[in-house]
């Protein structure tokens, strides 16, 4: 399946649930949709059309927090990236993609604790990366993260 024809699947089969879809190359298009639709949309490329779901990633915007699942054709090489805008920074929550596959876990961890997006349904965002005396509520991947001074007598 090529992009263009999965494209077309997909927007034939979600109307007007799929914002825009913007193609970037040959080979990679982003389709905007609503964060409620998420579950829905991923499970449709997963599963349906067999795409692989590749990683997510967040971008801290100035209109919100968005995610961003990237999924792939292995034998066109396609790629589609689908982009769901949070608004709400001060309590981000979208549904967990987990019960599609169950390799979004990993990523939505890392998402949660370096952006602070909650993954409604995802039964483990203990964290990943960070040092165990990070402090709540401090999400380093944000816009308004301060770099904490170093104390300049370490050694």
């Amino acid at each position: 399946m090529n992009i263009d024809e999965a494209l077309k699947n997909i927007t034939d089969h979600f109307g007007s649930r799929i914002l825009k879809v913007s193609r970037k190359s040959a080979k990679r298009a982003y389709m905007d949709i609503y964060p409620k639709d998420i579950v829905d949309v991923a499970r449709y490329i997963f599963k349906d059309i067999s795409f692989r779901f590749n990683i997510a990633s967040a971008v801290d915007d100035f209109d919100g927090l968005e995610i961003i699942y990237h999924f792939s054709h292995d034998a066109s090489g396609a790629v589609i990236s689908v982009r769901a805008l949070i608004k709400d920074k001060t309590d981000p929550h979208i549904d967990t993609i987990t019960e599609v596959t169950r390799s979004a876990w990993w990523i939505e961890r890392e998402i949660h604790e370096l952006f602070g997006i909650e993954f409604d349904g995802n039964k483990d965002l203990r964290p990943l990366l960070l040092p165990d005396d990070w402090p709540a509520g401090v999400y380093p991947l944000r816009k308004n993260f301060v770099v904490p001074k170093r104390d300049s007598r370490r050694e």
